[in-house]
């Protein structure tokens, strides 16, 4: 393996998207212990809200958040974009419950962090977070702001595309799958149908036989379902997660 190719690899594997709610972290996260990433420090207990509805553990991440800006100001624009999907999710929840004007504060407060955490050089996880917080909210926002999202979406996706689009076949089926579905959905979402249709080709050929190929043939099938079905979160993997990283760590 080159070293580009770990380099492209290892922004994978760090990424949000590496994996969604895996098994339970330890009582006590150990921010201290820094040869942990922050992705890996935070992103289980924020995907138990996301993903679980699982407040305890989404606040407990939204805190470990707030802490590592603190002890971690190097890796502050990645924590920026955590905090901006945290802060997102919070505006959702706020909207379906019909609070409104707070849902307009918490959305200008995640939008706020999100160009934040894109000043200057970013760090290596705002791109993946950036795409992956608007495919998983981008369609419940309101119109006013779903086209800004999508568009965030699809500049994020584009960037990752570029970076790793020539070795995407050699990366898990879980990263080929979110990145190829959501650069698929954002190009839809954002009014490019020639260019969302040839990813979605090219998708159909890097997902074959995993849990993202049904996905992505019924929107090959039946161009009305794309407005309705989801082509990201179809499965996860343990790469980057707390428990096994930290397995890995203690015996090296």
């Amino acid at each position: 393996m080159n070293r580009r190719f770990r380099a492209i690899a290892g922004v994978a594997l760090a990424s949000v998207l590496a994996g969604a709610v895996a098994a339970q972290p330890p009582a006590v996260i150990p921010l201290d212990d820094t040869r942990l990433p922050i992705s890996t420090l935070v992103r289980e207990d924020i995907f138990a809200g996301w993903m679980a509805n699982d407040m305890k553990r989404f606040t407990r991440g939204e805190d470990n958040i707030r802490k590592l800006l603190v002890t971690r100001p190097n890796e502050r624009s990645d924590l920026l974009a955590w905090q901006a999907g945290a802060v997102l999710f919070r505006s959702v929840q706020a909207l379906e419950s019909g609070r409104t004007d707070e849902y307009r504060g918490l959305h200008a407060q995640a939008i706020a962090l999100l160009d934040e955490a894109n000043s200057g050089k970013p760090g290596a996880a705002v791109a993946p977070i950036t795409g992956g917080i608007f495919l998983l909210f981008g369609d419940r926002l309101p119109a006013a702001d779903r086209a800004d999202g999508w568009a965030r979406a699809y500049k994020a996706y584009q960037a990752l595309y570029a970076q790793q689009g020539t070795v995407l076949d050699r990366m898990p089926s879980h990263h080929r799958g979110e990145v190829m579905g959501g650069l698929v959905m954002a190009a839809q979402r954002t009014g490019r149908t020639a260019e969302a249709n040839q990813y979605l080709d090219r998708m159909l050929v890097l997902v074959k036989d995993t849990p993202y190929e049904a996905a992505a043939k019924q929107w090959k099938a039946d161009p009305k379902s794309q407005a309705t079905v989801n082509l990201g979160c179809k499965n996860c993997h343990d790469a980057g997660t707390l428990e096994p990283t930290l397995k890995g760590l203690n015996k090296s």
